[in-house]
């Protein structure tokens, strides 16, 4: 429970996010809407959540039942002055991570098939879509707050392994809207669940804030392999291994959980910050560091990857970990909820 004078501190934001709200529902500001189904995907706290996977699943999912899938994403810190950008025709990649964003630079490149375009108003930019290519449905990435598009499916993503960051609003917490807008979801997810055990941790503080029960999907996150500069290789050949880590993901905790877990020997690791852009200083400090080192090899994130590799100039060998969505439970009524859209 927070005390006076965080609750003092949080008071604005919470103000602020409650004025936007009502504005909303009292249709002060509009909420619009695209011509053919929105799945939106987002969350509730800053930082990492598994949006990205999440986001690539509905994707996929879609395209498999037939539809012609488009994501649509801010393109956080991007470096292309354009005011819409198409990321991905569904064939070709037609931009790179600088200009797109990093993750979705990813998603284009994991999702063939799949439409990716990025801009900031995103109901323009599914227009401006619209008016290039045929689109069945639009996945709407990091989107909760997002509401000045109206959506037929809300997916919420609460990670399980960080209950605490869940229990205040920002400057304070991790929340961007108090817990109880979570009712706005037509679905809530709980990611990295790596035991039912955690469960209650996370879905109790949000069913007392909303005042309901909630039956959650449950997913959590597998290594299936690593990903190099030109090909992948198993788990089993970096088990026992010296690793340096590297990482500028908003939650590096639980990345460092699951590299410990593949059985390699952690003799270093930076931090930076969420879509770091990663400079070519900033990569030969990374050098100088594993130089200093001499691990066996350097781990990173599939989006950080993509955008140091080119620039790699060390003999270490750089190896993403490629994370996989798995369901525990509401797989099929995930599915169900998408192929009525």
């Amino acid at each position: 429970m927070m005390n006076g004078w965080q609750s003092l501190l949080t008071g604005p934001y919470r103000f602020a996010t409650h004025v936007r709200m009502r504005l909303y529902e009292q249709g002060w500001l509009r909420q619009r809407r695209l011509p053919c189904p929105v799945v939106s995907v987002g969350n509730l706290t800053v930082g990492g959540t598994g949006k990205t996977p999440m986001a690539m699943w509905v994707s996929q999912k879609l395209l498999e039942q037939g539809k012609k899938p488009c994501i649509l994403s801010r393109g956080y810190r991007r470096k292309h002055a354009r005011e819409f950008l198409l990321v991905s025709d569904g064939t070709s990649v037609l931009a790179g991570p600088l200009e797109a964003g990093d993750e979705p630079y990813l998603m284009a490149t994991r999702c063939p098939g799949v439409v990716v375009a990025v801009g900031a108003d995103r109901y323009e930019l599914g227009r401006w879509v619209l008016n290039q290519m045929p689109i069945d449905c639009f996945v709407l990435d990091d989107g909760f707050q997002h509401l000045g598009l109206d959506r037929d499916v809300n997916l919420l993503l609460v990670d399980s392994s960080d209950p605490a960051g869940i229990q205040a609003l920002l400057p304070v917490g991790r929340l961007r809207e108090p817990l109880g807008e979570a009712r706005r979801a037509s679905d809530i997810v709980l990611t990295r669940v790596e035991d039912v055990s955690m469960i209650p941790n996370v879905l109790e503080p949000i069913e007392r804030a909303m005042g309901l029960s909630v039956d959650p999907i449950t997913t959590t996150f597998t290594v299936k392999k690593l990903i190099g500069a030109s090909d992948a290789v198993p788990l089993s050949d970096v088990r026992g291994k010296k690793a340096f880590l590297f990482s500028g993901i908003g939650n590096p905790k639980p990345f460092r959980r699951t590299v410990d877990a593949l059985g390699v020997q952690v003799v270093d690791e930076l931090v930076f910050r969420d879509h770091e852009a990663y400079s070519r200083s900033r990569i030969e400090d990374i050098h100088r560091r594993i130089e200093q080192r001499q691990p066996d090899l350097a781990l990173t994130t599939e989006k950080d990857l993509i955008k140091v590799q080119a620039h790699w100039s060390i003999s270490t060998p750089l190896f993403a970990v490629c994370l996989e969505l798995e369901f525990l439970n509401g797989q099929s009524r995930l599915e169900k909820v998408l192929s009525a859209l």
